[in-house]
């Protein structure tokens, strides 16, 4: 069984459903029934333009124009004594600040993840924040959403446990509403970046692009059935992460739990970018594909132990020159055909028990798998990475089934108990500046 995310971490969602077991699914509303457009479940907002990042308010950060605008350290307005949960270490950073505005989310939340693309060489890292308004006008707390850096020397980028006002928490990569919350949702929220560096320097991280994805998905056990529209398949590099068991055991125990950063890989090379021989000068020899050892040690979160962090993994990507990455969530197998129409492949996280996905040979509590294309009859073809060695990772596997467990947010594990399901989330990669038509196929499913 392939593990990306550790039990505990979406157990603790579950508890809002708990009594949902043996529950059905709601029966359609009069407005489906009577043919209605389906309302829209997922909101996206992202920061990336310069009208964005003049839009929002500055404390010793300033905006830098170009071909890819994004804000950095001008004068820093503060000092910061950070002591390094994992090393122990204390150290005192310069830091200044950007702050979005408020964006009332069009979709009142039940959780948010929030994701950003930034470069922060030696010496540097960032720290960014959310903080919204529940539907009754209360605010919350300033939450962590990810303490990050590209490199793993001067801090170990790591989430944040113990983070909740008693109405909402945040686990590991995710804000959500705690189940005694009942029906009250976010309505809107504002990021804060904090971006930091080493005294007396001129060093500064660049942050390109910062937002996030709010959502409230529905309790579903299925959803409906779509039509298949697409027959293409995008020419994605193929790598498994089971030849890479026993292999750097302290990132997670090894190539078994690696479905995440090796997804990762084989989308970063598909969009022609790879890490430099010097980068992955630490990696033993002997090693193949020594590439996706290097994605997993820098998807790594240090607390969470694991190197399934959603946001880390995109922030990773974005590592690469000229590229972008988000965490969203797609409404149907429909919205990605509209991307593999336009040649940019999915992340995919699903659970499901062996018997739920044909031919997979496998059951999950949680696994990332790269989507690369339709067959004339719909079928999703997938690179699975979860495969003996990579001729064998390029899979296909049944629409219906796929579909099912991709965007379910229910489900029995092989106990019997109702868990949750990932409810369409998916990671995003593409170039800072896409065709026309990568344009307008990420418009068509809300990334802007």
């Amino acid at each position: 069984m392939t593990m990306t995310r550790s039990t505990s971490r979406r157990t603790v969602l579950t508890a809002a459903i708990a009594a949902a077991a043996g529950a059905v699914a709601a029966p359609a509303s009069p407005a489906a029934a009577l043919g209605a457009a389906p309302p829209r479940l997922v909101d996206n907002r992202f920061w990336s333009s310069l009208k964005d990042w003049r839009s929002g308010e500055a404390a010793g950060t300033r905006v830098v124009a170009g071909r890819r605008p994004g804000v950095v350290i001008g004068t820093p307005s503060g000092r910061t004594e950070y002591t390094d949960p994992h090393t122990g270490t204390t150290s005192t950073w310069e830091s200044a600040t950007w702050t979005s505005p408020v964006h009332r989310s069009a979709v009142p939340a039940s959780e948010v993840v929030a994701s950003w693309n930034a470069r922060t060489p030696a010496g540097t890292w960032i720290e960014v924040e959310l903080r919204g308004t529940y539907a009754d006008g209360a605010a919350t707390p300033w939450y962590v959403m990810g303490r990050w850096a590209a490199g793993d020397t001067d801090i170990r980028r790591t989430s944040v446990d113990d983070q909740s006002d008693g109405r909402s928490s945040v686990w590991t990569d995710t804000f959500a509403m705690n189940s005694s919350a009942g029906a009250l949702r976010l309505a809107s929220y504002r990021l804060r970046l904090t971006l930091h560096r080493r005294p007396g320097t001129g060093l500064t991280p660049t942050v390109w692009r910062v937002g996030a994805m709010a959502s409230d998905i529905p309790d579903r056990f299925t959803v409906p059935a779509s039509p298949p529209r697409v027959a293409r398949e995008l020419d994605v590099p193929r790598y498994s992460q089971n030849t890479h068991i026993g292999q750097y055991p302290e990132y997670d125990n090894g190539g078994e739990a690696w479905c995440s950063p090796t997804s990762s890989q084989m989308i970063i090379e598909y969009w022609g970018r790879r890490p430099t021989a010097e980068d992955l000068a630490w990696v033993d020899p002997a090693f193949e594909d020594p590439q996706v050892c290097h994605a997993a040690r820098f998807t790594f979160d240090h607390q969470y132990s694991g190197c399934g962090n959603w946001p880390f993994n995109a922030a990773y990507a974005a590592t690469y020159r000229d590229m972008s990455a988000v965490v969203t969530r797609l409404h149907s197998l429909t919205e990605l055909e509209t991307l593999i129409r336009a040649g940019i492949p999915a992340i995919t996280s699903q659970s499901f028990l062996k018997e739920e996905l044909t031919g997979a040979g496998y059951g999950t509590a949680g696994h990332l798998m790269t989507v690369v294309g339709f067959t004339p009859d719909g079928d999703v073809i997938a690179n699975d990475p979860a495969s003996p060695d990579n001729p064998a990772v390029r899979r296909v596997y049944r629409r219906r089934e796929w579909e099912n467990i991709w965007l379910r947010t229910k489900r029995y594990n092989a106990s019997g108990k109702v868990v949750s399901g990932t409810g369409g989330v998916c990671y995003l990669y593409w170039p800072a500046h896409p065709t026309a038509a990568q344009r307008r196929a990420l418009a068509a499913v809300g990334i802007r």
